[in-house]
């Protein structure tokens, strides 16, 4: 093998979460090549859709480029991704990132999903003094971050007995999918004192549909992760907070174990790159730091 690598990033589907993943990426690639001398290219391959049909035939696609590593954001379980078994069986290597570390020797890069939903309930909870009327929206149903956010957030609320949950609808990690299903939440739920997300999508959508409904503080929102769109909202008083994701350390910490596994090196099961908890008191730091 010569002194090039390309590491290519599989992600569930094109979306400003994982433009800042590319960017922890390439910093990462850039301080690699400038220590070490060697050229490392990465590319984000992004199916059209979301949906694991799609993402396992861009997984084949990304095995014809014969690259030196994959970081993959599964849209489904490892166990029933057919493209991931043949990428294995070739000796290609393949990390995860944004997704729970499964078993069956993959690693997984990112947080823990259960903590980080119920810190979102906690505090939604905290906020409406354990009582009234909350929308729980799901995001793509099968990706396992997303389900073991939204299994956290439920048993969160289910322990406030003054909590009424109601079906928030599905976005399926699209920002539009998520706008009108929350419109369509707000109008039949006027009474709606709360809502949750469980992905970078819906946290957007809902604040979007929250103007729109002239409900900005009537419904207390409480969101997932913390790019820019979500950063404003939270500025602005249309969110209350999010509970954070670290995207750009996903994609440096992807980046570096891919280059440890390109020399043959164990890789370690998981990769914790935090949580943050983002209000309006701390915000003008993350959206100060995104525009760095």
């Amino acid at each position: 093998m010569d002194g090039k690598r390309l590491f290519l990033i599989v992600p569930k589907i094109a979306h400003p979460w994982y433009d800042e993943v590319r960017k922890g990426a390439d910093a990462q690639a850039r301080a690699l090549s400038d220590a070490l001398g060697v050229a490392i290219e990465v590319d984000l391959m992004p199916p059209a859709t979301a949906g694991v049909a799609e993402q396992n035939a861009m997984l084949d696609e990304a095995a014809r480029r014969a690259p030196d590593g994959i970081a993959l954001d599964p849209l489904d379980a490892v166990s029933r991704m057919p493209a991931l078994a043949r990428l294995r069986e070739r000796g290609v290597p393949v990390v995860l990132f944004d997704s729970p570390s499964p078993e069956g020797g993959l690693t997984g890069i990112g947080n823990d999903y259960r903590v980080q939903g119920a810190i979102a309930a906690e505090r939604l909870a905290g906020l409406l003094g354990g009582s009234g009327k909350v929308a729980v929206m799901r995001g793509f149903p099968s990706a396992p971050n997303h389900r073991e956010r939204f299994d956290a957030q439920r048993a969160v609320l289910a322990r406030h007995p003054g909590i009424v949950v109601v079906d928030g609808g599905t976005d399926n990690d699209d920002i539009d999918t998520a706008r009108r299903e929350a419109a369509a939440v707000l109008a039949a739920h006027p009474d709606l004192a709360g809502y949750l997300a469980c992905d970078a999508s819906g946290p957007i959508g809902i604040a979007d549909a929250v103007r729109a409904a002239g409900k900005v503080g009537a419904v207390k929102v409480v969101g997932m992760d913390g790019i820019r769109p979500i950063l404003e909202a939270i500025r602005d008083g249309v969110l209350e907070s999010s509970s954070s994701t670290k995207p750009r350390m996903q994609g440096s910490m992807a980046v570096l174990m891919l280059w440890q596994a390109s020399l043959g090196m164990p890789l370690p099961r998981a990769i914790d790159t935090g949580i943050d908890l983002i209000t309006r008191e701390n915000v003008d730091a993350f959206l100060a730091a995104d525009a760095g």
